[in-house]
């Protein structure tokens, strides 16, 4: 008897979190269904953060995305005419490698958050390879970027249509020192 009261006082509990948070939430400017995968790609740690925040608020999953040669520090001195992103930048065919592009149980998703830092106003070209090898049809896609100074732009729009599929969301950028509360009210889950 003990263990059910335990148990229903733990459902009502989280029933009323869940209403209270509606209460709270007024216009929601993301609201996930289904389950959610946060997949990302984190040159510095900044994105990686932001989207264990979006995994840890919404239950999702994660999936970074790896080059399969890391960048160094020196690779991503994108003042550096030398280093690897502005030789990647100029270089109009260019093509980062990935470990893999293939997320287990993809099917199963119904929402994907896809996060990257901002280079030179648009998506970090490491997520390319990724969204182009994924049929994101029947999926909302929400992008999330983090960049120190540079805002969204079309970055999101660019990989819809790259994507071809899926139901894309406009996304949210981050400055590089956003915090959970941040993120909790963009989410803003019901």
């Amino acid at each position: 008897m003990k263990k059910i009261l335990t148990t229903l006082a733990a459902v009502l509990l989280s029933l009323c979190l869940c209403v209270g948070l509606a209460a709270c939430g007024g216009d929601s400017t993301v609201t996930p269904s289904g389950d959610v995968l946060v997949v990302y790609f984190s040159a510095s740690g900044n994105t990686g953060r932001i989207a264990n925040y979006i995994a840890e608020i919404t239950g999702g999953t994660t999936f970074e995305i790896e080059p399969v040669v890391p960048y160094t520090s020196a690779d991503l001195r994108w003042t550096d005419s030398s280093s690897c992103v502005v030789q990647e930048h100029n270089d109009p065919n260019r093509n980062v490698e990935l470990t893999t592009t293939q997320v287990e149980n993809w099917d199963s998703y119904e929402t994907v958050f896809i996060g990257y830092p901002i280079w030179w106003q648009e998506a970090s070209w490491v997520v390319d390879n990724f969204v182009k090898d994924n049929d994101f049809t029947g999926k909302t896609v929400i992008p999330f970027c983090t960049s120190s100074s540079s805002g969204l732009g079309k970055s999101g729009e660019l990989l819809a249509e790259m994507a071809g599929t899926g139901d894309w969301k406009e996304g949210k950028r981050f400055s590089s020192s956003a915090s959970k509360s941040d993120v909790e009210e963009w989410i803003a889950l019901k």
